[in-house]
């Protein structure tokens, strides 16, 4: 089994706190984490209720339901009854203990209202995403905080195979889907997935109506992953009237389909394009959608560009998760024109920009946008880095690196 990076924070947050959310999509490993902390507690229990058997028993007696465990209870799917909310902030209420509950959720925004109402001050949340490139190749390093460490990053040559790499974005992070062989076989598993979450989790979760939309504007989102989100463009292109697809746009982003990448705004008198960017969160989904497939985009770059950059979108914001520095993610781009792929700001203010190129060869105007960014944040610009497909950590000026992206799964070591 593969260790999860993750799993050490949530036995920490299980020491000090009486309830623990862990949220993510179906199928990124959150029941087999679950599992595997209970196995250092002994007297715990594990209830899905994604059983219809124990969902009943939770609708027909929600205080015996949560007051039965002298030990950590984990509830699996606790979207599935979200009432259970109230008793177990009774229970909670009455015993302040650390490590009560781990509750696991698919569903993010259809929760939190309810959780806010009952539990805030109780639980701690934690976002599981798929599978990291660091996870698959057994390490936990981390890319973000040696990005954000002293002095200048150590040269180096680092190993990329480029068709290992695109097999790797094909593949994406559900652990199930890696599973399965390339080609028929994993795109029947993501074709069951989208099935799966079309009948069962929007339609348990949502009143919106012409559910059979979702597809098309699923694959219309898979080849506008990584760009900026227009909402009035999409909604001509789709035929679909604008808050209906800002409730599907909220739903989708909910079972954590897809997020958006907020624009950067410094405050201090820059022209900012203020849309954010729309990013799928498995690339492995997205490709299925687009029907991407390794040899196409060996011969079509374009096509590969937006599934690279959505794939360092998504492996950056899963090292954040267990990264030492506490980082929010942001894109940047002038009116003028000049634009950074990937902002990480620091909460003391640092920044580090990263632009994402899918060539293998990196020339100084790359850094165009990086150099900019510099110039607009002064001392407070730590580092601009431009992840290419070539092989070499080579600097490019003050505070400027070229840098392979293999290095979001190899160490670069002092």
């Amino acid at each position: 089994m593969i260790q999860r990076c993750l799993t050490p924070l949530v036995a920490e947050a299980l020491t000090d706190t009486p309830v623990v959310l862990l949220l993510g999509a179906r199928q990124v490993g959150k029941s087999t984490l679950a599992k595997a902390i209970l196995e250092s507690h002994p007297e715990g229990r594990f209830l899905s209720l994604d059983d219809p058997a124990v969902r009943r028993a939770a609708e027909v007696d929600p205080m015996g339901f949560v007051a039965q465990s002298k030990g950590l209870t984990v509830l699996d799917e606790i979207q599935l009854a979200p009432h259970l909310f109230r008793e177990i902030k009774a229970q909670v209420d009455k015993d302040r203990r650390p490590g009560r509950f781990l509750l696991t959720g698919s569903a993010n925004v259809l929760v939190l209202p309810k959780l806010s109402e009952s539990l805030a001050g109780r639980v701690e949340l934690i976002t599981l995403e798929g599978l990291s490139q660091s996870e698959i190749f057994g390490h936990s390093s981390n890319l973000v905080d040696r990005l954000f460490n002293e002095g200048p990053l150590p040269l180096q040559h680092l190993e990329l195979d480029r068709d290992a790499m695109i097999a790797a974005i094909l593949a994406g992070g559900f652990p199930e889907a890696r599973g399965r062989a390339a080609g028929r076989r994993r795109s029947q598993w993501f074709e069951s997935y989208l099935q799966t979450l079309l009948q069962r989790d929007v339609r348990d979760l949502s009143q919106i109506e012409g559910i059979t939309q979702l597809p098309r504007i699923l694959e219309l989102l898979s080849v506008r992953s990584a760009g900026l989100l227009n909402l009035a463009e999409l909604s001509r292109t789709l035929g679909i009237p604008l808050n209906t697809l800002k409730r599907y746009l909220i739903l989708l982003e909910a079972l954590f389909i897809l997020n958006t990448l907020p624009a950067w705004n410094s405050h201090l008198g820059k022209r900012l394009v203020k849309a954010p960017k729309l990013m799928l969160r498995d690339t492995g989904l997205m490709a299925h959608l687009m029907g991407a497939e390794l040899d196409r985009l060996k011969s079509d770059p374009d096509l590969l560009g937006g599934l690279l950059e959505t794939f360092v979108v998504g492996e950056v914001r899963k090292q954040i998760g267990w990264s030492q520095n506490r980082i929010k993610l942001f894109h940047y781009r002038t009116l003028p024109g000049q634009e950074v792929d990937l902002l990480l700001e620091r909460a003391d203010g640092r920044v580090v920009g990263l632009e994402v190129k899918s060539r293998a060869s990196i020339q100084p105007k790359d850094f165009k946008g990086l150099q900019n960014l510099s110039e607009t944040l002064g001392d407070a610009f730590h580092r601009g880095v431009v992840l290419y497909t070539g092989t070499e950590v080579l600097p490019f000026g003050p505070k400027m690196w070229a840098v392979p992206v293999s290095s979001l799964w190899e160490s670069l070591q002092d």
